[in-house]
């Protein structure tokens, strides 16, 4: 039986793919940004280096004019070279165990980026998996609370949105994302 890696949630396709989020031709990509937004290393380095100097322009200008960006808030800047036209930067918690409001923040995390996104009309979004590198969230634990966060706004909100895609690194991530999606689809 072939393993489900895609559902529809009323008008928008939530699917998972493994790979490079730099090369998503989706109209923003979110990334998984410090509250700097300085684009230090993993994913937001990776966003910053292929995006070019137009993104930490944008970057710098925006924490110029509101301060450093509080966890689980988004703010959103040019694609710079990339494909994608914007980048949401949104911060998720550190991992300190999951009693000091750590799943609460990640929610708002995906929550603010979709919210961003629905104000733009884009049609089109790619999450990777927030927190779960250098932050240490448990993947299997991030994964559930990004899927059922990314659920519930496409289930209750109205939005531009079509396609929401989360695109994973590594097998072993795609893999918990799988099972976590089969999981919350029943």
């Amino acid at each position: 039986m072939e393993k489900p890696t895609e559902i529809m949630v009323k008008q928008t396709r939530l699917s998972l793919a493994q790979g490079d989020i730099t090369r998503q031709n989706t109209d923003a990509i979110v990334n998984a940004a410090n509250s700097s937004l300085m684009g230090d290393s993993g994913v937001d380095g990776a966003i910053h280096r292929a995006g070019g100097p137009a993104i930490l322009e944008e970057c710098k200008q925006i924490v110029a004019r509101q301060g450093r960006l509080p966890t689980g808030r988004a703010v959103i800047t040019t694609g710079g070279n990339l494909k994608a036209k914007y980048v949401i930067h949104t911060v998720g918690p550190v991992w300190h165990g999951g009693g000091q409001g750590e799943p609460e923040l990640l929610a708002s995390a995906y929550r603010e980026s979709l919210k961003l996104a629905s104000q733009r009309n884009l049609t089109s979004v790619s999450f990777p998996s927030i927190s779960t590198g250098a932050y240490g969230y448990p993947v299997a634990d991030a994964a559930r609370v990004a899927l059922k966060t990314v659920l519930t706004f496409l289930q209750n909100e109205t939005t531009s949105l079509k396609e929401v895609v989360f695109v994973l690194y590594d097998a072993r991530t795609y893999e918990t994302y799988r099972v976590a999606l089969e999981e919350l689809a029943k």
